[in-house]
């Protein structure tokens, strides 16, 4: 493939299970739990990717001799959905222009809109040029990287790629000590309604903390149920396979993390997260009944709770949500890169990425402007 130094050769991966697990770890490190090989490996054993599922592993790999020094998750997509970086107004324009837009080379960690590290390794420019590579040599209309980290999108810039800019809620811990640290931060009439929220969702409920093992085959059954009933009403077609909810925690131990409400003893509501090294990642929420607030606590109360006290930086609780500003989420700027080999389609991506920018910008000063923080707080948040 292009861009190779001569002692470096890359390969096309169909399995996450043909590439050592230790060595993908190490180039992945600890910080990230979705680019960890028992993550993407649950992914794929499980029927969530592959299959007709329309995600097909094609992960990317550097190899000097028989050592792994470079890697990228990447999976060949015969349609955008699950990514939550919408193109399929762009897929639209290639098939009025007689291309074929599918199937396209896909760089991200599969239904998980959560920035992070694609290029694995201190060979990020020969992980590009590969990936440009693969377009070319097999006629794809595109490639795209999704939610990178910033170091990333310098890599990508730096090779000619379109980067576009979305928005997203994240919690940040500015030093506080304790839920009611967190809650001092905020202006008195929130402090009081969030508060309020609070007692209201737990009436009648047992709220139940589990970590790793502690997730029996009980909760990691009724997960299942709620994830089913929230992909039913949102997305039309869940994502993830009732295999991969029966799995989860023998594979990724104490990643995970579940609050779990109950009446009764029995499960009613919970919300599934991921724990990485300094962020708590909420993922999968669901509930049998609707109660008022209740999602506010399981996704997002109890996350920054458990954040404080863990000593983690931050919270993300998934894409959109503009709700999420009330409860002191701030607005997040996510940039993804692409690929566009022919050179009018990618003028033409290229004149859309730059108004939508524009408007990525205002929508984040406005949402700015919303924040419950009081005013000397906010004076410590970027702006």
């Amino acid at each position: 493939m292009a861009d190779q130094a001569p002692d470096i050769h890359a390969r096309l991966e169909g399995a996450i299970a043909d590439v050592d697990a230790d060595s993908w770890d190490a180039l992945a490190g600890k910080g990230d739990p979705f680019l960890s090989h028992a993550f993407l490996r649950l992914l794929e054993e499980s029927g969530s990717v592959g299959g007709t599922s329309g995600w097909s592993p094609l992960h990317l790999t550097l190899h000097r001799g028989d050592r792994l020094i470079g890697a990228a998750p990447a999976y060949l997509k015969a349609h955008s959905q699950g990514e939550y970086v919408f193109d399929h107004g762009w897929a639209d324009a290639w098939h009025r222009a007689g291309g074929e837009y599918y199937p396209k080379l896909l760089v991200a960690i599969p239904f998980t809109p959560c920035p992070g590290p694609r290029l694995l390794g201190e060979n990020r420019a020969i992980l590009v040029g590969a990936m440009e590579g693969v377009a070319r040599q097999n006629g794809l209309s595109s490639v795209h990287a999704t939610f990178c980290e910033e170091e990333d999108v310098q890599v990508f810039e730096e090779r000619g790629w379109l980067v576009r800019e979305g928005l997203q809620f994240h919690w940040r811990n500015h030093g506080y000590h304790s839920f009611d640290d967190f809650l001092a931060a905020l202006t008195s009439r929130k402090r009081k309604a969030i508060r309020k929220e609070r007692r209201t969702a737990c009436e009648g409920l047992e709220i139940r903390t589990l970590r790793g093992d502690e997730i029996g085959p009980e909760a990691a059954d009724a997960m299942w149920r709620f994830y089913q009933d929230t992909g039913a009403r949102k997305w039309g077609h869940p994502y993830l396979t009732r295999a991969f909810f029966d799995a989860m925690v023998e594979r990724l131990g104490d990643r995970l993390l579940m609050f779990l409400a109950c009446r009764d003893g029995e499960p009613i509501a919970g919300a599934l997260n991921l724990v990485g090294q300094d962020t708590l990642y909420g993922r999968y929420w669901g509930a049998l009944e609707h109660r008022p607030f209740l999602h506010f606590e399981l996704s997002y109360y109890r996350a920054i709770e458990w954040a404080i006290e863990n000593g983690l930086q931050t919270v993300q609780a998934g894409a959109q949500g503009e709700h999420k500003v009330a409860r002191g989420y701030e607005p997040v700027i996510t940039r993804s890169a692409h690929y566009l080999p022919h050179p009018d389609f990618a003028e033409a991506v290229a004149r859309f990425i730059e108004g939508e920018r524009r408007a990525v910008a205002a929508e984040r000063r406005y949402y700015l402007d919303l924040l419950p923080y009081r005013s000397e707080v906010l004076s410590n948040i970027a702006t």
